[in-house]
């Protein structure tokens, strides 16, 4: 029986499945993100996940057991040296897995896995939700909204007027 036993073999055996993960952990800690396809995005995320969270604390031990997994010097030296600094203050989920779609040869579910902190995109601030209008609020909430709006545009225009004619008159 399986009794909780609920990590996905990905169709190999368990040598290849490790080596798998820890190549593509490798890729993800040196490229910030790459290219998969989604279940073995899932079974990375769970591998690669505590890696992550031992990095936050640099010490020979930690090293050893990150070592031990990805078996790459270079990958473990960025991995402690920037991306443990830069996940310092997360509390978890350092990885983000966005769905882009499916291939085109065998149609598998294929995604993008990447570290939260590293997407420039995602960390910039939303501009602001203007407020919509209701059905209950009317046209004259509407209409006032408008008004506020413009208003606020109106002393800027008027003060770049003046300053456009002490220009003219030097």
């Amino acid at each position: 029986m399986r009794h909780n036993k609920k990590f996905n073999h990905l169709s190999r055996k368990a040598n290849h499945r490790a080596a798998m993960l820890s190549n593509m952990a490798c890729s993800l800690i040196m490229h910030k993100r790459i290219s998969t396809t989604l279940a073995k995005a899932k079974a990375l995320r769970i591998f690669v996940e505590p890696i992550l969270t031992r990095a936050k604390e640099d010490n020979m031990n930690n090293r050893r057991l990150a070592f031990s997994l990805l078996k790459q010097k270079e990958v473990v030296t960025e991995l402690f040296q920037n991306v443990g600094e830069k996940i310092a203050n997360r509390p978890g989920g350092y990885t983000r897995i966005l769905r882009t779609g499916f291939r085109l040869g065998d149609a598998a579910e294929m995604c993008i896995i990447e570290l939260v902190d590293y997407n420039e995109n995602m960390l910039k601030e939303t501009k602001k939700a203007t407020k919509k209008a209701t059905r209950r609020a009317g046209k004259k909430a509407v209409k006032e909204e408008v008004a506020e709006a413009v208003a606020e545009e109106a002393p800027a225009v008027e003060e770049a007027a003046p300053a456009a004619e002490e220009v003219k008159a030097e």
